[in-house]
Formats: C-alpha cells, sequence, structure tokens
C-alpha cells in the first residue's frame, strides 16, 4: 500500500482486562495493510497489548468507567502507537528484571511488560502529562534497515 498523507486511527477502551485485544488486533490489520513484515506485525501486537494492560492496571487502576486511548497513525516511514490512560505516568525507572529469580519463583513473575515492550518496538517513550494523564509512545520504523 502507498501512503500518500499521514493515516491515523483512534480506539477508546473501557480499562477492563481483554479489551487489550482490540487494540493489539487494530494494530495488527494496520500494519498488515502497509505491508510490515510477519515476525515484526507479532512483535506490534504484543507490544500493544503490553501497554495497553499496563495502562488499564497501573493508568487507570482498573476502573473500568476510564477509558484508555489508543491512537495509530502512520507515515511512509513509521508506525506510531500511543496509549493513553489518566494516571500520573512513570515515576520512577525500574531495575531490569531478573528472569533467573523469576524463574526460580524468587521475584514476582509480572513487572516485565515496560523491557519486554522496549525489546519489540524501534522506539518507545512514556510521557507523563498530569493532570490529563499519560501515555506510552511506541515506534516500529517500516524499513528498519534506513533506522
Amino acid at each position: 500500500m502507498t501512503i500518500d498523507k499521514p493515516l491515523s486511527i483512534e480506539l477508546r477502551l473501557p480499562s477492563k482486562l481483554g479489551f487489550e485485544k482490540i487494540a493489539m488486533q487494530t494494530a495488527a490489520s494496520y500494519a498488515a495493510l502497509l505491508g510490515l513484515e510477519q515476525d515484526r506485525v507479532e512483535d506490534l501486537k504484543t507490544a500493544v497489548a503490553e501497554a495497553c494492560i499496563n495502562a488499564i492496571e497501573h493508568g487507570n487502576h482498573g476502573d473500568e468507567k476510564v477509558v484508555v486511548g489508543v491512537i495509530l497513525s502512520m507515515d511512509h516511514q513509521r508506525l506510531e502507537v500511543k496509549v493513553l490512560d489518566h494516571g500520573a505516568g512513570v515515576t520512577h525507572v525500574t531495575l531490569p528484571p531478573n528472569i533467573d529469580k523469576k524463574i526460580l519463583g524468587e521475584e514476582d513473575p509480572r513487572g516485565m511488560g515496560m523491557f519486554l515492550i522496549q525489546a519489540l518496538v524501534d522506539e518507545v517513550e512514556w510521557v507523563s502529562n498530569p493532570p490529563e494523564g499519560s501515555y506510552a509512545r511506541l515506534v516500529i520504523y517500516l524499513d528498519r534497515e534506513k533506522h
């Protein structure tokens, strides 16, 4: 597909686990339309799902009346996904998880979302903007070789 001008899609999802799958599948369909390779589509799906789960659980504290916004936009170089919530955002840098300790049960098996997202996309940024909320910005370049 040739992109003449930037395209965008916006979703408004309730803060309820399970709805991240709508954002994940929408992002996958959007990326596939643009010819993104299947392995990159799978990376995008996982990263978007993780960002939405973080927004639901940490940003909006599971309050189903509060919306998680997802904005997918694309130009001829990249696909950008913003996942917006009403929380304060990331207030501290977390140490990288110790996979061995998690496997052995010495650490909580959760808490790997941000690190997983960073590993799967080309750029990631967490922006805090109280009182309006915060967002995660994920970017995948359409042609990884150029970046």
